[in-house]
């Protein structure tokens, strides 16, 4: 059964929540307008009753983008992960439809695993011809306040991207498991933060060429700055220790003609994160009305 439905189709020319439903433990909040008021968006945003996902907690939802409609699902703040009560497991599932020439992106703020929490997301996406979609994928390493780095049993995140008649897109899966030789911290060593953002379509074209551009340009100055000869030379003239990059991000092409793009990254702080996407997303706000994570 599922915990929600929300179905965006064009009334009168603009982008339009038809159908909204939901029963506990999910919750969507739909505000009349978000930014500007020209623009053809929806805002969608997801929250859970308690302020997080209980163990055991099973969330399924459906959205259907209509053609030429544009739709954004995003959360208020971070999704929390409550512990896990004996072995049980919390699991949510997105499935989407995308209509022809319509955009959806989603947008969530962080995944963050309390201690002992066992998590398993999926979202499956499926792209009509001439589709749209950006979607963010992020987790942290848990409550740092309470001491907790990584300190969560089971995180496990799969995307699915399908094109039209199932063709598959783009099928990726993460998965942060406690081992029984080593834990999930130490394989990690101090960086806090993953995160992955896929973009596909031709309304993403230009960002995708941006981002890939950024992305080269800033791994390529941290290598510089880490390659031998610049090593060698800074220890001649300081007494730091040279340590490893804060944030290191990649890019890379999928799908027919390589028309869709990829970002991974690692970063040792969450805020590192959020001013990456701001400054990568910030030409969305014509598309969506405002800017991501402002």
């Amino acid at each position: 059964m599922e915990s929600g439905k929300v179905a965006v189709e064009k009334v009168g020319g603009k982008s339009t929540v038809t159908r909204c439903y939901s029963k506990y433990p999910l919750k969507f909040i739909v505000p009349n307008k978000v930014g500007n008021s020209k623009t053809d968006a929806v805002w969608i945003y997801s929250l859970t009753y308690g302020g997080g996902i209980v163990s055991g907690d099973s969330i399924s939802c459906n959205f259907a983008i209509g053609d030429g409609c544009t739709a954004v699902l995003t959360t208020q703040a971070s999704t929390k992960v409550y512990k896990s009560l004996g072995s049980k497991s919390s699991e949510q599932v997105l499935e989407a439809r995308v209509g022809s020439n319509a955009l959806l992106a989603v947008i969530p703020d962080p995944v963050t695993c309390f201690s002992t929490a066992r998590f398993t997301q999926k979202q499956v996406f499926r792209m009509a011809c001439g589709s749209n979609l950006i979607m963010v994928d992020w987790v942290t390493s848990g409550r740092h306040e309470s001491g907790e780095k990584w300190d969560f049993d089971l995180y496990k995140s799969t995307n699915h991207i399908f094109l039209e008649d199932d063709e598959p897109l783009f099928l990726d899966t993460v998965l942060l498991e406690k081992g029984s030789l080593s834990s999930i911290a130490e394989r990690m060593l101090d960086y806090q933060v993953i995160a992955m953002v896929v973009f596909w379509g031709p309304k993403l074209k230009y960002i995708q060429n941006q981002v890939q551009e950024d992305v080269r340009k800033m791994m390529t100055e941290q290598l510089k700055f880490s390659s031998p000869t610049s090593t060698h030379k800074r220890q001649r003239t300081s007494d730091h220790c040279i340590t490893k990059p804060n944030f290191i991000a990649s890019s890379s092409v999928f799908g027919p003609e390589g028309k869709g793009v990829v970002v991974r990254i690692v970063a040792t702080t969450t805020e590192s994160v959020y001013i990456f996407l701001r400054h990568q997303l910030a030409s969305l706000e014509p598309l969506l009305g405002v800017s991501p994570y402002q």
